[in-house]
């Protein structure tokens, strides 16, 4: 199957909204997604790291991808988190979300088991072969200890389904070397809010975001004024975004961003152990880079 129709612009990380019981608040989850919407994020990305996938159960899991593509309603589109250290668990999560309707896969390389770069190629060729769906790479060495190489994404986008890559490395030779060895277009999106504007210039096409979690509006506007060719402003948005950037990071995602939401009163900061909610040094730290960005008084 030929697969068009890339992903530019914002799509947010999503967030999983949960009370204090740690149970998922569905409600603040659809109010949060028309609420990105309305702010011009093009894009949406449920059950990732950003949306807690490791602690959801399965059926959590399909009910935040499900209802993500429900409440999107056609508005933007929607790419699942699909991604297992299981090849197999990969392939049913894939196959799930291929049945109510996601527009597009992202599937994380399997952590912690180290598989080498073989072990890397037939489990994304499997997960690949299982649906119809355009699939993404997403390379995250920080969080896998793996890093899916040049070469290798090289050999992947042979496969008519694996159309890009969502890259986490924060190594901004790497569109470069991407690009140099993929013999077709590819969509290459960062995965790293902090170097975006390095990204773009490197030939990347757009963002997936913690940040827009909080800032969908302003990190949308980035993105029109880069694709627009107004440079000096997409560089002052950077700028002004860059301190709630860094303090999205100050502990582990998504403790922080989970917190900034709360401020903003889009949800409650509760995280499912063994995250937990940032310390009152990072919580003073975000709200610092909230003022800056002027998101809060």
């Amino acid at each position: 199957m030929t697969h068009t129709g890339f992903f530019h612009g914002v799509l947010t990380a999503l967030i999983t909204p949960m009370k204090s019981d740690g149970a998922i608040d569905f409600p603040a989850y659809r109010r949060f997604i028309d609420w990105q919407i309305e702010n011009g994020v093009s894009g949406l990305v449920p059950a990732g790291t950003t949306g807690e996938s490791p602690t959801l159960s399965h059926k959590e899991h399909g009910e935040i991808v499900a209802q993500a593509v429900e409440t999107a309603a056609g508005r933007v589109r929607v790419m699942a988190g699909a991604g297992s250290n299981s090849t197999q668990e990969a392939i049913e999560m894939a196959r799930h979300a291929a049945s109510v309707g996601v527009d597009a896969l992202l599937v994380v390389a399997p952590y912690y088991n180290k598989p080498g770069q073989e072990g890397l190629y037939r489990h994304y060729m499997a997960v690949a072969d299982a649906t119809e769906l355009p699939l993404y790479l997403y390379n995250v060495p920080g969080r896998t200890v793996v890093e899916v190489l040049p070469e290798t994404i090289g050999r992947l986008a042979q496969h008519p389904n694996i159309v890009g890559v969502k890259d986490a490395t924060a190594n901004l030779v790497r569109p470069l070397q991407v690009r140099r060895l993929v013999q077709k277009p590819f969509n290459q999106l960062s995965g790293e809010d902090g170097t975006i504007v390095s990204f773009l210039a490197a030939g990347g096409d757009g963002c997936i975001s913690v940040t827009s979690n909080v800032a969908p509006a302003l990190c949308a506007e980035l993105h029109k004024t880069w694709q627009e060719g107004r440079v000096q402003e997409a560089m002052a948005l950077q700028d002004r975004l860059m301190p709630l950037h860094d303090a999205m990071f100050c502990e582990t995602n998504p403790g922080p961003v989970k917190y900034a939401a709360s401020r903003l009163g889009l949800c409650s900061p509760a995280i499912r152990l063994p995250m937990t909610e940032p310390a009152a040094g990072a919580c003073a730290l975000v709200d610092e880079g909230l003022r800056l960005a002027g998101i809060i008084g």
